[in-house]
């Protein structure tokens, strides 16, 4: 059975009411020396053909559901129990708009409430937005944020040269046309402790991630003092996984606490959708971008949630705002707060561990292997760099042709100085089976 949408009627009367005889006609404007007389297209297939072909195609595509995936970068494929799903396709939950409207409905808010509430927990700061679209985007919202909070008398912005090169990237789009100077990672060597000299009375906001983008750890303590002590803010880009182990950056002083949230329960989905999480002290709740659900109760007592802060958006403030977005990342939002309460705080850091102790022993046997180095020199959680003996895409092209591996990110796509450097992720979902049958492929691709 095939399908067409268009009648040979509807044809003609669509060429009539355009003034056309003939659907030729209808590219009279493409030069004939470049007009196709015959369309190499097949026939028509049938639903079920279709189905095939297209299933077909999507098994091409290397998977972390049936290849061993060692690919990090910033998405991270984490076990996401049965019950996420579950629970955002339930009905109570589906929405015939974009739930950006002040009237959205009780169980959204209060969804959105208890997610504001988990990561303002999972953070260390008193107030989380109602989420971004994504890791990235959340940093530059945190950039606008500092500079609208100095009343735009401060204009520098300086970023760790180890913070995800795609978020630096989107954080300059965003600040073009304004004031703002992006500073500090000129010097892609530099560590963070290179950068405070460049601290002054210009300074709006430091940036750091923790891990960071080659999966270290980063010293933050103290660092707030001395960010503060030049007047500027600091804000932390932090996976929310490490969190789960490692002290909050609020409780080290941190300003605002960003990250990309899609390890709470979210696929990876080849890129998207995803989460970007906002956390920051209440004292900056004004100048905060997106969103506040907060609880309240109505006239007879009874608890209610509310679209309690919007004011920085554009159908309100419109060129005074903050930030132009007006909506968040609710199904995925949803999506994080399930997972969250699923595993709890014991859970998050039971996941933390085992992805530690997974990624020291891939380390250690691949650090072992001939031509391998493992840079060991800091602290690392699920994340590490590997030197290699041969380019990464030669290897990571035998990895997956010859033993079916995804294999690790190359660093020299965006740091010169680290060619022949693969950046390894390993998590909770990765078996020593699958580790140790990465070692070996390794040491074969070496050779």
């Amino acid at each position: 059975m095939t399908y067409s949408p268009h009648t040979d009627q509807d044809r003609a009367e669509m060429l009539i009411a355009v003034g056309l005889e003939r659907i030729e006609d209808l590219f009279t404007d493409v030069p004939a020396g470049v007009r196709f007389p015959v369309l190499d297209i097949p026939e028509p297939l049938s639903e079920m053909e279709t189905l095939r072909e297209l299933s077909d195609l999507a098994e091409a595509n290397g998977n972390a559901q049936h290849n061993p995936l060692f690919l990090g970068a910033g998405a991270y494929n984490h076990f996401s129990p049965s019950v996420v799903n579950h629970m955002i396709l339930r009905g109570e939950f589906l929405t015939a708009y974009t739930p950006y409207q002040p009237e959205i409905s009780q169980g959204t808010l209060q969804a959105i409430f208890e997610y504001q509430s988990m990561v303002a927990a999972l953070t260390g700061l008193e107030v989380a937005n109602a989420s971004h679209y994504d890791g990235a985007t959340s940093l530059a919202e945190a950039v606008l944020m500092a500079y609208s909070h100095f009343r735009e008398k401060r204009h520098k912005v300086i970023v760790s040269p180890a913070v995800h090169p795609q978020y630096r990237a989107v954080v300059r789009t965003y600040v073009q046309g304004q004031d703002i100077r992006i500073t500090g990672d000129e010097n892609p060597m530099a560590s963070v402790a290179d950068l405070l000299p460049q601290l002054d009375a210009d300074t709006a906001l430091f940036i750091v991630q923790s891990p960071n983008f080659f999966g270290q750890i980063e010293d933050l303590e103290g660092l707030a003092a001395q960010v503060h002590a030049a007047g500027a803010l600091l804000c932390v880009a932090a996976d929310p996984i490490a969190l789960g182990l490692l002290k909050p950056p609020g409780q080290l002083g941190a300003d605002i606490v960003v990250g990309e949230g899609q390890s709470l329960g979210l696929p990876l989905s080849y890129g998207g959708p995803y989460l970007g999480y906002f956390a920051t002290r209440k004292e900056y709740v004004r100048k905060m971008a997106g969103r506040l659900v907060g609880e309240t109760k109505d006239k007879h007592g009874r608890r209610g949630y509310v679209l309690t802060l919007s004011t920085r958006e554009q159908h309100i403030k419109r060129e005074r705002a903050t930030s132009n977005i007006c909506t968040n990342q609710g199904l995925m939002a949803l999506a994080a707060t399930v997972y969250l309460a699923l595993m709890g705080k014991h859970g998050l850091k039971a996941v933390a561990e085992l992805c530690w102790h997974k990624s020291h022993y891939a380390a250690e046997q691949i650090g072992a292997l001939p031509g391998y180095e493992v840079d060991t020199s800091r602290p690392f959680l699920k994340e590490f760099v590997v030197r290699c003996p041969r380019p990464v895409a030669e290897i990571n092209d035998r990895l997956y042709d010859e033993f079916g591996i995804i294999g690790g990110y190359d660093l020299g796509r965006d740091y010169p100085h680290l060619s022949e450097h693969m950046l390894v992720c390993v998590t909770e979902m990765n078996s020593r089976e699958e580790i140790d049958l990465l070692v070996e492929a390794l040491g074969e691709s070496g050779e």
